[in-house]
């Protein structure tokens, strides 16, 4: 009951009103909801990119232009948890809450039926519990990792899509922002050149990728230890190839890295620094009549990197007064890793999914987060049996884990650009996430979410602690 009493801690003004914005979602009128069942041709919300869509607004099929955009917002808090220690970079031990909001607007256009052109501006706002440090598995993966960025709309793609076609057979596509076309050659080289996400296209799951219609957790929503190149925001520029065949794909991207580790700028010199990324996918019936996806994935890194146990030893000779992993940055340093991922329909309404991930952990954390082995297992279910079939609800757990040079660098006081707590007594980060979401009219969702998070920033001398939060999303 205490760690519940100390949830009544003093909102801030920006999240008062975001909580009243996401209240009113949540609670609207019973009458609204029951005509949200029968909209024509809506189905579930889905993965990042909807199996069909449930908008504000219609979307031709048959134009040559795209216009979308999405509003997402999330609040989050957390009571006071015990800690027995706390450093720079802790998860903040003191009840806190926060509230982050992205915007979205998506454009394209069809040059012909093989070329495509994307265009989307964002704005990423507001900030984390915590400002984003203390968790591997950081609790809402809107959140801008350097929030000093600020709100100012930013280009986040920009990309041409083209399409070979290596069959005479064609099948049925969902059109969406990042795909305008409806069909598409069953057997297909895809090739994309420009800046967009790699995990648009990469270690992409339809149960677990989404922070705006499902899991919100960094780890829950993306493999943790993929350390996949991106800037601050998550954006690369580069270029990819992808093969598709009926049963199977590959798809390979070359990338650039950014400066620093979690820069805001990136390293535009490919012979300095720059990254492969490969995966490969295999779509089977793994149940009678029910297909399923397993995903295999691999990255190498190249990029001006400090190394963990150079770190150590300096701190160790008296060279520092803390280890220090910026002071051993080399450029043309090396951090690799594998991945797996696997999605499978149970039934008609329920799916499982699972991740695993492991990178070589000597040298740093370079772009998205420290984690250097995980792994997860969830699953979802639609709302057919309660007779809300837009609904949907999830639950998943996570694991990560750090190498013994990362976890030891830690423990000796050492930062990281997410952790550092100044001591370290090393457990397993564990997470267990639930939410649900609700569809309110047309293109309006809200969902309620919960995070119990066992060991934070991998300190069993911290925690556990509990984040619920709330989330209005909308799609226009």
């Amino acid at each position: 009951m205490k760690i519940f009493a100390s949830i009544r801690s003093p909102l801030t003004p920006e999240s008062r009103r975001a909580l009243v914005l996401l209240g009113l979602l949540l609670f609207c009128p019973l009458a609204a909801l029951s005509q949200s069942a029968s909209l024509p041709g809506a189905t579930a919300p889905d993965t990042g990119k909807q199996e069909q869509s449930v908008t504000m607004l219609p979307h031709d099929s048959d134009s040559r232009f795209w216009i979308s955009g999405q509003a997402n917002i999330i609040f989050q808090w957390h009571p006071s948890f015990p800690a027995k220690y706390s450093g720079p970079h802790s998860l903040q031990a003191d009840a806190e809450n926060a509230t982050s909001n992205v915007l979205t607007l998506y454009t394209g256009y069809e040059l012909n039926k093989t070329t495509e052109l994307v265009f989307d501006v964002e704005s990423a706002g507001g900030r984390g519990i915590s400002r984003a440090l203390g968790l591997a598995g950081f609790t809402n993966l809107d959140v801008v990792r350097s929030p000093d960025l600020g709100q100012t709309p930013y280009l986040a793609r920009l990309m041409v899509r083209k399409i070979i076609p290596l069959s005479q057979e064609s099948e049925k596509a969902d059109r969406g922002p990042l795909s305008l076309a409806t069909s598409l050659p069953v057997r297909r080289l895809e090739m994309r050149l420009g800046k967009f996400s790699l995990v648009d296209f990469f270690d992409v799951n339809a149960v677990g990728s989404d922070s705006h219609l499902q899991f919100m957790n960094w780890t829950d929503d993306n493999n943790g230890a993929y350390d996949y190149a991106a800037n601050t925001r998550g954006y690369t520029w580069g270029a990819m190839v992808e093969y598709q065949s009926s049963q199977w794909g590959a798809r390979y991207a070359e990338t650039l890295e950014p400066k620093v580790a979690n820069g805001p700028k990136l390293d535009a010199d490919l012979f300095r620094a720059h990254a492969e990324n490969f995966e490969v996918e295999f779509r089977h019936n793994f149940l009678r009549g029910r297909q399923g996806t397993v995903r295999l994935l691999s990255f190498i890194n190249h990029a001006n990197m400090g190394n963990y146990r150079e770190a150590i030893n300096l701190y160790r000779e008296g060279r520092t007064t803390i280890p220090d992993v910026i002071a051993t940055r080399q450029q043309g340093r090396i951090k690799y890793g594998f991945g797996a991922n696997f999605e499978q329909p149970i039934t008609d309404t329920a799916r499982v999914y699972g991740r695993w991930g492991w990178n070589e952990g000597r040298n740093e954390s370079f772009a998205y987060t420290e984690v250097d082995q995980t792994a997860s297992f969830g699953g979802d279910l639609r709302g057919d049996g309660w007779g809300r079939k837009l609904d949907k609800t999830g639950v998943a757990f996570v694991a990560n884990a750090l190498s013994g040079d990362h976890r030891e660098y830690l423990g000796l006081g050492g930062q990281g650009f997410l952790l550092g707590d100044g001591r370290l007594t090393y457990g397993r980060e564990r997470i267990l996430e639930g939410y649900y979401t609700l569809h309110l009219w047309r293109g309006v969702f809200a969902s309620v979410d919960v995070q119990h998070i066992n060991n934070p920033g991998y300190n069993q001398d911290r925690g556990p602690v509990l984040v619920p939060g709330l989330r209005a999303h909308i799609d226009f």
